[in-house]
């Protein structure tokens, strides 16, 4: 009897281990978390604690509405103000923040004025700091600005120039505003770059075009076509965008979710784009920026990740959206993977197909579309080190952001950015020789150089009164050895 009694504790035991091991999202504190991971120097993946957690998923019913979204296309943040394209039911979503919650504010179904006025779904919102609205109206074939009471102001339509090809339709797929007004816009079937108006609807042309993806296989093979079979086969050509992100310095980081599996590092799916339509982001990372370093076949997914939409904080920082598997990736700004998390299903914290991210803070924000939900992660004590630890290094607190850093390894003693967050706070401190050892130990060859090289300047300026003499020593040392022999044979000689 007795034996009874304690098997079944045990058993109790054994299933309620069992059900929290096939519940990813399990969590006894009350919050939901996901599988969360990063990449070691030799791309192997390697688990980290959880940065982020799921503080709500938010439905229709959370926000007051009937009837659910319909293929829901993309977020915009501005302040505690959330926009969503309700893209199939040709309206926009206008939510506020509330603690972990959101109320509607209003429903945007129209632009008060224009002709027609009723949205025909609408892919995108960018929002000023005037509070005029932007909207993709793509149904409509037009870019609609409004004020901030929806009252139309204006429309940025198909341009007449020859540089746009005529045949195509008029598609716009997402936009960014700067702060001189000029709208940046993406073009389904427009693949010569970001479609460039300026405050008064004037077509510019194109920037930031990406360039063409060269084969060699299709090169030779065209070589050795007909004339007819060349007609048939695809020319070289650029891709097209996938979407677009404008950071607080007003560069537009763009996506690109279209390539071939083994061009993926040379197609750069992650570009900062200057105005004159160069990619300047910083690729510092022993990877390059692309996602998934290990594109595994698990749950019958494979390929690399094809990443749909990116948001950029204020101090840099970039997290970027796989279409395929789910997931969320950080980057700092020299394009170290901070993290990775997420992944595909029905559970929260999971997505089926994520189409848009957007940030409040350091919380972030994931639309996914098949579910037509939003979901609200915020960083767990793990997470908040990290970004304090940045934070604090940025704002010239060296040794604070060190200090933060060890806290931080503490948790993760794989965190190979810790050490090299360290190590640069150290370099800054000017102790080369301790910042020398944490790049070594993170196998960072760039850092190390140039802790090495300081290193060593500091320490020929400190020796320099004893490292001449010892030079000129050994160069005239030599010379007078030989006098003096020469001295001794002639003074022998007579």
């Amino acid at each position: 009897m007795r034996e009874k009694r304690m098997l079944l504790p045990a058993l109790l035991t054994a299933l309620l281990l069992l059900a929290a091991s096939l519940s990813p999202a399990f969590a006894l504190d009350g919050y939901d978390y996901t599988y969360t991971y990063n990449y070691d120097f030799w791309g192997e993946l390697r688990e980290s604690p959880d940065v982020y957690r799921v503080e709500k998923v938010v439905n229709y019913r959370d926000i007051g509405l009937d009837a659910p979204m319909k293929t829901p296309q993309s977020l915009f943040v501005d302040g505690d103000d959330l926009y969503v394209c309700d893209t199939g039911n040709n309206r926009i979503l206008h939510l506020r923040r509330k603690g972990d919650g959101f109320s509607l504010v209003r429903v945007i179904d129209e632009a008060k004025g224009a002709t027609p006025s009723a949205f025909s779904a609408p892919y995108d919102i960018f929002v000023d700091a005037e509070g005029q609205m932007y909207v993709c109206d793509q149904g409509n074939n037009r870019i609609l600005k409004m004020d901030r009471d929806a009252n139309y102001i204006m429309s940025f339509v198909k341009p007449t120039d020859e540089t746009f090809t005529q045949s195509i339709a008029f598609l716009p797929t997402k936009l960014v505003v700067d702060v001189a007004g000029r709208v940046f816009a993406l073009c389904k079937n427009v693949n010569k770059g970001l479609v460039k108006y300026e405050p008064d609807g004037t077509f510019t042309g194109f920037i930031g075009a990406s360039e063409a993806r060269f084969n060699w296989y299709d090169y030779i093979w065209k070589l050795l076509s007909t004339k007819e079979q060349r007609a048939q086969q695809a020319n070289f050509v650029p891709t097209e965008y996938e979407n677009i992100y404008m950071d607080s310095k007003g560069f537009i980081f763009a996506t690109i979710a279209t390539f071939e599996e083994g061009d993926v590092e040379n197609t750069k799916p992650i570009r900062r784009i200057n105005s004159i339509g160069s990619d300047i982001l910083i690729r510092n990372g022993e990877a390059v920026p692309i996602g998934d370093l290990d594109w595994d076949d698990a749950n019958e997914i494979s390929g690399p990740s094809r990443l749909v939409d990116i948001t950029v904080f204020e101090n840099g920082i970039y997290v970027a959206l796989d279409r395929v598997r789910g997931r969320l990736f950080g980057y700092d700004t020299q394009g170290h993977m901070l993290w990775a998390f997420g992944g595909p299903g029905g559970s929260d914290g999971y997505f089926k197909r994520p189409t848009s991210v957007e940030h409040m803070g350091y919380d972030l924000l994931v639309l996914d579309q098949q579910e037509a939900s939003i979901t609200l992660f915020t960083p767990t004590d793990y997470g908040a080190m990290i970004y304090t630890a940045t934070e604090q290094y940025l704002k010239g607190f060296y040794d604070e952001s060190a200090e933060s850093w060890r806290q931080v390894l503490a948790r993760n003693g794989n965190y190979d950015l810790a050490y090299i967050g360290i190590g640069r706070a150290l370099l800054r401190e000017d102790q080369y020789k301790e910042a020398m050892h944490c790049f070594e130990v993170a196998r960072d060859s760039k850092n190390y150089g140039e802790a090495l090289r300081l290193y060593r300047k500091v320490w020929v300026e400190e020796n320099v009164n004893w490292i001449f003499p010892l030079i000129l020593a050994l160069l005239i040392g030599p010379l007078l050895i030989g006098r003096v022999k020469r001295m001794r044979a002639e003074v022998n000689g007579r």
